[in-house]
């Protein structure tokens, strides 16, 4: 079985996904136009049940927008009275290498072993 992984070169130190990174950009790919701070973190408690705290989620937006993994833009204000703009975010092609390699390492790791609770 050959082991051998290489980064992609836009790849650099400090450029490993964090767990929640990982679960941020996944929100994000998921919610398309509609992946602004709270649906992010509503997307995210949703499919794993993680408490979330919205400011946890805007921390890794800035992280990862400094990063060029994820580009921002305001949206228009809502056409509803007390409608406002909203922050919304997407993956760049960088986020989305990036989110695919860590993806893959995390497989290559886990590959062929059992993972079961202790106590079972």
């Amino acid at each position: 079985m050959n082991l051998h992984f290489c980064w992609p070169n836009q790849m650099g130190k400090g450029s490993f996904l964090g767990e929640f990174e990982q679960l941020v950009l996944f929100a994000i790919l998921r919610l398309e136009e509609n992946a602004y701070g709270v649906t992010i973190r509503d997307t995210i408690d949703d499919l794993t049940g993680r408490d979330v705290i919205v400011g946890q989620v805007y921390a890794a937006l800035e992280r990862l927008e400094g990063k060029g993994l994820v580009r921002s833009r305001i949206s228009r204000s809502e056409p509803v009275p007390g409608g406002r703009a909203r922050k919304l975010f997407h993956v760049t092609a960088p986020g989305r290498r990036s989110l695919a390699a860590s993806r893959q390492m995390i497989d290559r790791m886990a590959e062929g072993l059992v993972i079961e609770p202790e106590g079972k």
